[in-house]
C-alpha cells in the first residue's frame, strides 16, 4: 500500500506561529515543507483565508480590524521529485474535507475590497454551518447552499526571473493608477529577508496559477500548471465550501480543510506546447448536474452603459450592471443590500453571454432558485 504523506497544521493558530508549515507570499527561496514522489497520495491541512483571525463568534468589528497583510496562508511548499522548469505539473484533486475541526465557514465583505467595493464600504459577515451536503446561515435565512468544495488558491513557485518580471509589471500598473498590491514585508511569512520584501502577494492569479477562485476545480479535476523551479514547490490554501462564478464580494464560503492530491509530471510539456498559464480538465460534472446547469434559475443582464453614456466593449461595466440588477431583485425578495451582495458571491454565476455585438457586450447573472428552502 502506498503511504499518504500528510502535512498537518493547527488551523486555529496563525501561520506565523507554525514555522515551516506554510507561507503567505510567493518566493522561490521558501524551503519545502514536504518532499514527495509523483503518484504518492498527499494530504494537506489548510488554514482559512484570513489566517485564523475570524472565529464563529466574530462580528463586523473583527472584519473591519482584520490584518489583510496575512491573507491567504498557504500550506506547503511541496517539493515534487523530478519536476524541472519546462515541465507541466498535473495536480489531481482527489478529495476535500470541509473543516473537520469546527464545521464552520464564513463570508465577509471587507471595506475597500470586492467587485463593488465603491458601493459597499461597510464590513459585513455571514457565518455558515457546514453540513455534509450543504451550508446554512442565520444571517441568510431560507437559503441552503449546496456543497461544492474547491481550492481558492493553488499553485507553484515562480522562477526568480518571472517573479521579478511580475513585480515590475504590477508596479507599473499601480503607477498608472491600477489596483495592485505590491511586495510588502508587513505580515509576511516567512518574515526572513529577502523573502519578506521580495515575495509576491497572493491576491491575484498569475502564470504560476495562484488565487484562481475557479469553482469547477472540485475533486476529480486535474489542474495543469507550468513548472518554473526545480521541484515545482506546490502550495494550496484559501479553500471554499461553495462559490458563485465571480466571487463578487471578495470572499466565498471560506473554510479550513484537508486537501488530498496526487501529482504527475509531464516532462518538457509546458515548454514544448508553450503553456504559460494554468489549464484544467475533468471528466464529469463538477457538482450536482442540477446545480452545474441550474434547472430553475432567475437571471439578470448587464450591458456597458453608465449613466446614459455608452462605453465600448467593456465587460467589467456589463458585469457590474448585471450584478446591480441581481442585487435589486434579491432586495425585492426581502434581503438587505449586504445580504444580497453576499448571496451573489456564494451562489450567483456571472456569465459572459456575448462579446461580439459591438458596442454592447453582455453579461448575465444567474441565480439558482433551488437554493431557497422553506
Amino acid at each position: 500500500m502506498i503511504r499518504t504523506h500528510r502535512l498537518s497544521v493547527d488551523p486555529l493558530r496563525p501561520l506565523a506561529e507554525q514555522p515551516g508549515k506554510g507561507h503567505n507570499r510567493w518566493h522561490e527561496a521558501i524551503p519545502p515543507a514536504l518532499e514527495v514522489e509523483p503518484g504518492e497520495p498527499v494530504a494537506l491541512e489548510t488554514w482559512d483565508a484570513f489566517d485564523a483571525q475570524l472565529t464563529p463568534q466574530s462580528t463586523i468589528h473583527d472584519v473591519a480590524g482584520a490584518d489583510l497583510s496575512r491573507v491567504h496562508p498557504l500550506t506547503g511548499p511541496v517539493f515534487v521529485k523530478g519536476a524541472q522548469p519546462g515541465d507541466l505539473l498535473e495536480v489531481k484533486l482527489q478529495a476535500i474535507e470541509p473543516d473537520p475541526w469546527q464545521h464552520w465557514g464564513y463570508t465577509v465583505q471587507v471595506p475597500g475590497f470586492g467587485f463593488l467595493r465603491d458601493q459597499f464600504p461597510q464590513p459585513y459577515i455571514v457565518h455558515w454551518h457546514l453540513y455534509d451536503t450543504y451550508a446554512e446561515s442565520p444571517q441568510l435565512p431560507g437559503v441552503r447552499i449546496p456543497r461544492c468544495p474547491h481550492p481558492g488558491t493553488i499553485g507553484v513557485a515562480l522562477s526568480r526571473e518571472l517573479r521579478e518580471a511580475v513585480a515590475r509589471r504590477e508596479a507599473e500598473l499601480a503607477a498608472r493608477g491600477g489596483f495592485a498590491l505590491l511586495p510588502d514585508p508587513t505580515g509576511a511569512v516567512p518574515a526572513s529577508e529577502p523573502i519578506a520584501s521580495e515575495g509576491l502577494r497572493t491576491i491575484p492569479p498569475r502564470e504560476n496559477a495562484g488565487n484562481l477562485d475557479i469553482k469547477q476545480l472540485t475533486p476529480g479535476a486535474s489542474i495543469f500548471i507550468p513548472v518554473w523551479v526545480e521541484g515545482a514547490l506546490f502550495s494550496v490554501g484559501d479553500v471554499h465550501f461553495a462559490q458563485g462564478d465571480g466571487e463578487v464580494c471578495g470572499t466565498a464560503i471560506e473554510m479550513r480543510s484537508v486537501v488530498h492530491v496526487e501529482f504527475r509530471v509531464h516532462k518538457g510539456e509546458a515548454r514544448r506546447r508553450g503553456i504559460r498559464t494554468v489549464q484544467f480538465l475533468r471528466d464529469g460534472y463538477f457538482t450536482a448536474p442540477e446545480m452545474a446547469a441550474p434547472r430553475r434559475f432567475y437571471a439578470t443582464t448587464g450591458i456597458c452603459v453608465r449613466n446614459g453614456r455608452n462605453e465600448s466593449e467593456d465587460l467589467t461595466l456589463a458585469a457590474r450592471d448585471a450584478l446591480f440588477r441581481m442585487i435589486e431583485y434579491l432586495q425585492r425578495r426581502g434581503f438587505t443590500a449586504q445580504q444580497a451582495y453576499a448571496l451573489c458571491s456564494v451562489a450567483v454565476d456571472l456569465r459572459v453571454s456575448e462579446t461580439v455585438d459591438v458596442p454592447n457586450v453582455m453579461v448575465s447573472a444567474i441565480l439558482p432558485l433551488d437554493i431557497f428552502v422553506g
